[in-house]
C-alpha cells in the first residue's frame, strides 16, 4: 500500500524525522488562505499522487506548461497554482501517459538548500536485510544515477539480529562527504527513516531529495512511504490512509475476494493458482512472443464465486484479447474448478477465446466437465501447449 508525501512526512515527523513545516489543501482558497497563515517568504505547492517524477511532469490541459511542483512568494501565487493543478491530470514518467487527477496539494516551506543527497531503506531480498541506500545525486531517480555511475550508489546492509548500529550511520555520513554538525543530523535522520521502516512494516522509506541546508542541517525534502499489505492487519491506522482514488480499481476488487491481482500491459490475461505457476505462465507467455495481460492468483481454494470474480477482473481490461487458465488442482479439484470455470463464462459473457490447462486431482473428470460445456474452451495437455494454443488463438482472432 501507497500513501501520499504528506502522509509520509507525518508519520516520520512521529518517529524524529526532521521535516519542513507544510499544509494540505483541496482548493484555491484554502491554498490562498493557508500561504497567508504560513507568513513565510516562500512556499512550495506539490501536487499529491502515487507516482514520482511530478516536478518534471506535465499537465494534460497544458504539454508545455509548468509541472507538479511550483514555488510561490505570495498567497495570491500560491492560489494561482493551486487553481491551475486541482482537478487537472497530471502525466509523469511513473504515471504512464493515462496520468493522475490531482485531488489535493501540499503547500510546504521553502527552505535553503546547500547540497541535495538520496536516501532510502528497503529490503534486499538477495541477502534477506534491511538495505540503507544513499548517494550524493539527491533529486534525481536513483535508477538513472546507478545506470550511469553505479559507484556513487552507497550501500549498508543491517543485521536484523543487531539492528542500525551507530557506527554505520557515521560510515555513511562520511562518505557523502559530511561534516561536523551534518554527521549527526544524518545519524538522526537515518535512525528516524529505519524506526519508522521496521516499526510500521514498510517496504520501502525513500527520502529524496533529503537536503542539506547552508546551516548543515538535514531535511527531508520530499518523503515516499509503502508497506506491506500482508502486514497491515496489525497497523489498521495505515489502513486509513489508503487513498483508492490512486488505486487501480481492478487491484481493489481482486482484493475484496481474497485474489492476487496486478495490471499489466499485454493483450493475454492469466487466471491461475499459486505465485510461482503464475511467474511460469507469465514468462511462457512472452517466450511464444506475447504479452501476460496481468497477474492473478487466485489461490489454493478457489471457489466459483472467486473464479467468477477473477473473470469479471481479467475481463474489465479492455485490451484483453484472450485468456490463459492455468490450474493445478492439489487442494482444490480439478471438477470443481472446471464447474466454476464454465459458470464464470456464461455469467460473464464471454467473448474472447478460452484456453484452460487444468491437471491434479479429480484432472479427468474436471476436463470432460470442459468438453461436455459446449463452450468455446480450448484443452491443452501442459503448460507449453496451453501457450502456443491462446496465442495461436489471440493472433487468429487478431487477423479475422
Amino acid at each position: 500500500m501507497n500513501i501520499h508525501e504528506y502522509q509520509a512526512k507525518t508519520l516520520l515527523r512521529r518517529f524524529g524525522m526532521p521535516v519542513p513545516d507544510g499544509r494540505v489543501v483541496r482548493s484555491p482558497d484554502e491554498a490562498l488562505s493557508t500561504t497567508r497563515a504560513m507568513a513565510v517568504p516562500l512556499v512550495v505547492v506539490k501536487a499529491q499522487i502515487h507516482a514520482g517524477g511530478r516536478g518534471a511532469g506535465h499537465f494534460t490541459h497544458d504539454p508545455a506548461g509548468k509541472g507538479g511542483v511550483r514555488l510561490a512568494r505570495t498567497p495570491e501565487e500560491a492560489e494561482d497554482a493551486a487553481t491551475a493543478m486541482l482537478d487537472q491530470t497530471l502525466v509523469t514518467r511513473q504515471t504512464g501517459p493515462a496520468g493522475r487527477v490531482v485531488r489535493r496539494l501540499y503547500i510546504e516551506a521553502g527552505c535553503d538548500i546547500g547540497r541535495e543527497l538520496y536516501l532510502s531503506l528497503l529490503v534486499d531480498r538477495a541477502t534477506g536485510r534491511i538495505v540503507v541506500v544513499a548517494s550524493q545525486d539527491g533529486g534525481m531517480a536513483i535508477e538513472d544515477v546507478a545506470a550511469a555511475t553505479p559507484e556513487r550508489i552507497l550501500k549498508e546492509s543491517i543485521d536484523p539480529s543487531v539492528g542500525l548500529s551507530d557506527y554505520q550511520a557515521r560510515n555513511l555520513a562520511a562518505r557523502l562527504d559530511l561534516h561536523g554538525r551534518s554527521i549527526r543530523a544524518f545519524s538522526t535522520v537515518l535512525r528516524a527513516a529505519y524506526d519508522a521502516f521496521t516499526t510500521l512494516d514498510a517496504s520501502i522509506v525513500e527520502i529524496n531529495p533529503l537536503v542539506v541546508t547552508t546551516s548543515g542541517n538535514l531535511l527531508a525534502l520530499d518523503a515516499k512511504m509503502s508497506f506491506d499489505d500482508n502486514a497491515l492487519f496489525r497497523h489498521p491506522e495505515l489502513e486509513e490512509l489508503r487513498d483508492e482514488n490512486e488505486e487501480d480499481p481492478r487491484e481493489r476488487e481482486a482484493a475484496r475476494h481474497g485474489l492476487a491481482y496486478v495490471g499489466l500491459d499485454g493483450t493475454i490475461g492469466c487466471m491461475v493458482n499459486g505465485a510461482g505457476l503464475a511467474m511460469a505462465t507469465m514468462d511462457i507467455i512472452k517466450m511464444e512472443g506475447e504479452e501476460p495481460a496481468n497477474f492473478l492468483d487466485v489461490g489454493g481454494g478457489a471457489t466459483k464465486e472467486r473464479v467468477a470474480a477473477a473473470f469479471r477482473i481479467v475481463l474489465s481490461d479492455h485490451k484483453v484479447r484472450g485468456i490463459l487458465v492455468n490450474i493445478f488442482g492439489g487442494i482444490m479439484r480439478c471438477d470443481i474448478i472446471a464447474d466454476a470455470i464454465i459458470a464464470a463464462s456464461r455469467e460473464t459473457g464471454l467473448h474472447v477465446p478460452l484456453v484452460v490447462r487444468l491437471a491434479g486431482t479429480n484432472v479427468e473428470q474436471g476436463q470432460d466437465i470442459l468438453a461436455r460445456s459446449g463452450l468455446r474452451i480450448i484443452p491443452a495437455d501442459d503448460l507449453a501447449d496451453a501457450a502456443r494454443k491462446i496465442v495461436a488463438a489471440v493472433r487468429e482472432e487478431g487477423a479475422a
